[in-house]
């Protein structure tokens, strides 16, 4: 993982980007916070099991699949799969030692 601080690659509204093998942060504190960074090497992981780039589709399909359902951009953002992996499971800094194969696929379904 490479850390960079580079506000202009970090969409407004979000601290930080994670593009394999490159995590972009809007602050360089945030490269002490442990929280933080095991949530962004939660998507460094699930980016790796995807082969990098189908999981870029993947997230675009999902996003938009879940626009078009709730109707909200921050709703649909973080009732993405691998959002949902990445916000649940940031506090558990051993989380990806016992982190199973393509785990996202446990947080698909819907939430109303």
């Amino acid at each position: 993982m490479i850390v960079i601080v580079f506000k202009y690659l970090t969409p407004r509204g979000f601290r930080g980007l994670t593009f394999y093998p490159f995590v972009f942060i809007l602050n360089k504190k945030d490269k002490l916070n442990a929280v933080f960074i095991n949530h962004e090497q939660i998507h460094l992981r699930q980016q790796i099991e995807l082969l990098i780039l189908p999981f870029y589709i993947w997230y675009l399909l999902e996003y938009f699949l879940r626009l078009l359902y709730y109707r909200d951009r921050m709703k649909a953002y973080y009732n993405l799969s691998f959002e949902r992996e990445a916000y649940g499971n940031e506090k558990d800094l051993a989380y990806l030692n016992t982190r199973s194969f393509w785990k996202f696929l446990k947080y698909l379904r819907i939430n109303k």
